[in-house]
């Protein structure tokens, strides 16, 4: 890495603690930080993934540590919060990327178990976490917070309503953290993927007229890279990205602007 790229790329010397950061974003993600020279916290709650993917990363000379966690659940929130800065010391990047889709269809056909569970991981996750880990960035005078989001909280979705609502929530809790943190030196900003290369959009990819049609809709006409929503978070996680706070950066191919000609 040359003088330009470590100066405002390079993220030797912070920790970043990532929510599914066994996914197939949240391992580009993983792997994108650790390239930038940063020391990771990954949680998820796949234990196997989460050791495979930290001796993958310390193999590399990165530091790691893959920490279990069931992010619906606030303590085990909490003691992930503080086997980082056990670890560490401290957290200067927190990604939360852990989210699932949700029941399909209707709102009205979504079942109360349904909506909390999708809420509890989609929203209040990040919630928690930003609470209990904004005030420490406040107190060191830096940081910055990315929260996945996507397209899907930027319109309306008839098939995946409720991930929407949570998704556009997340997307409000950036600008909320961006207004309250900045003066202490934090930044908060969302991600908005589109339709991207993972096991979330085998249905669309697997069905012919679903993925032309999909495709039809996007002006770059092709599905997007796990790599490619990794490259986004890791810009807004360095030194690059410094004045830039509140922000929706959507990464779609263009789906979101286009009118389907």
């Amino acid at each position: 890495m040359n003088a330009f790229l470590e100066t405002w790329f390079g993220l030797v010397g912070k920790t970043v603690l990532i929510t599914g950061g066994t996914g197939g974003i949240g391992t580009a993600m993983s792997r994108a930080f650790a390239g930038a020279g940063a020391r990771l916290v990954i949680a998820s709650d796949d234990a196997p993934a989460s050791a495979a993917l930290a001796r993958e990363l310390g193999v590399l000379g990165c530091e790691v540590l893959a920490q279990p966690c069931d992010v619906a659940k606030p303590v085990e929130l909490d003691r992930l919060v503080d086997a980082a800065l056990g670890r560490f010391g401290t957290i200067d990047i927190l990604a939360c990327n852990a989210g699932i889709s949700g029941p399909h269809g209707p709102l009205a056909n979504a079942t109360w178990q349904e909506r909390g569970q999708l809420f509890r991981i989609n929203l209040a996750h990040p919630l928690h976490l930003t609470s209990r880990v904004a005030p420490l960035m406040g107190a060191q005078g830096s940081g910055s917070i990315i929260l996945t989001a996507s397209i899907a909280g930027l319109r309306g979705n008839k098939a995946l309503g409720l991930y929407g609502i949570a998704k556009a929530a997340l997307i409000q809790l950036a600008r909320n953290l961006a207004v309250e943190w900045g003066p202490a030196g934090v930044r908060a900003n969302a991600l908005a993927p589109g339709l991207v290369a993972t096991s979330w959009a085998k249905a669309v990819l697997a069905d012919p007229q679903a993925r032309e049609r999909r495709l039809s809709l996007t002006p770059l006409r092709r599905v997007g890279t796990p790599e490619e929503i990794a490259a986004a978070a890791l810009f807004l996680a360095g030194p690059a990205a410094g004045f830039i706070t509140g922000q929706t950066i959507v990464v779609d191919g263009g789906t979101l602007i286009s009118d389907g000609n």
